[in-house]
């Protein structure tokens, strides 16, 4: 059989394959029939002269030949998406689909309001928001733009800080009569705690929890923040929260001033090669005013503005 060019399908193919790990996961990704995924790989190994795939009974492992062209198609999928980026880039108007990713804290309690007032401002503009609370790939455009509470941004983003968001301890109101509210932290330690689970581990707050509180005391743990603020709201125990949080919530009470240790930056972040974009520029421009105007609110010394 004479020998065929590769095409970028036959790499495409090729690297389905060994994700998973098989020609009916590859099939099933693809959109094709089993059938047509066998008779394509064997016409290219055939025509290439060297197997691509060892066959075992538990699946299709790579041989160095296929190891090689996987690596190509990898390298090949992250040149057309720098290229799909630096188009985007190059948008003059602010129109179009933008991908934001936030966690489902900041939406709830922040950003839908103000996600409302950007669409009313840029029409033509519509937003996919992502909620996830690890960071996606800005790089392979998982999303164009990322709203996160941190203070160790990835160094592969742009962006700026907005905000600081302050916590505190916090506990059920009627639990604490005005008269015990001054107790110190060392006392609250003999109460039961609330915490952030192992996802979260490394907030600051949650290392707090950790690092401080008995941990016979701590008598349930949740992987949200969201979660936390409810099970302390419903007596479940104590424990730390952002201050724009609790302090909306009449049922809840301070009891511990707000800890700069426990803070976190909020910032919006964006991948080099899109940040010229206009919809990326006026969605980021747009989002730093109107968190500004929530800076006292966010670190607990202030209400929300309308």
């Amino acid at each position: 059989m004479a020998k065929q060019h590769l095409v970028w399908d036959d790499f495409r193919l090729v690297k389905t394959i060994a994700e998973a790990g098989g020609l009916a996961g590859a099939a099933e990704r693809l959109g094709v029939n089993h059938s047509t995924v066998f008779r394509r790989l064997g016409q290219m190994e055939e025509s290439l002269g060297v197997k691509l795939f060892e066959r075992h009974r538990t699946g299709y492992v790579l041989t160095t030949a296929g190891e090689e062209m996987t690596a190509l198609a990898e390298h090949m999928e992250e040149n057309v998406a720098t290229f799909t980026r630096k188009l985007a880039g190059q948008a003059v108007a602010p129109t179009g689909e933008l991908r934001v990713t936030t966690n489902d804290t900041l939406l709830v309690h922040m950003l839908t309001p103000v996600f409302m007032k950007f669409l009313d401002a840029c029409p033509e503009m519509r937003l996919d928001v992502v909620l996830a609370n690890q960071a996606l790939n800005l790089s392979k455009r998982d999303a164009d733009v990322a709203i996160r509470a941190t203070d160790n941004p990835p160094e592969t983003l742009v962006g700026r800080r907005v905000a600081t968001i302050a916590w505190a301890i916090y506990g059920r109101a009627s639990d604490f009569p005005a008269e015990s509210r001054s107790m110190d932290i060392p006392g609250l330690y003999q109460r039961p705690w609330v915490a952030l689970g192992d996802n979260l581990a490394t907030l600051k707050a949650a290392r707090f929890v950790r690092d401080q509180v008995p941990h016979e005391k701590i008598v349930y743990k949740v992987n949200t923040v969201l979660g936390l603020a409810e099970a302390v709201e419903a007596g479940l125990g104590i424990g730390p929260l952002p201050c724009f949080i609790a302090d909306a919530k009449p049922s809840l009470v301070r009891l511990s001033d707000i800890n700069p240790d426990f803070s976190a930056g909020l910032w919006l972040l964006t991948h080099p090669d899109l940040r010229q974009s206009a919809r990326v520029r006026a969605f980021m421009d747009f989002m730093a005013t109107e968190i500004s105007r929530q800076k006292k609110w966010l670190e607990g010394s202030g209400v929300r503005t309308s």
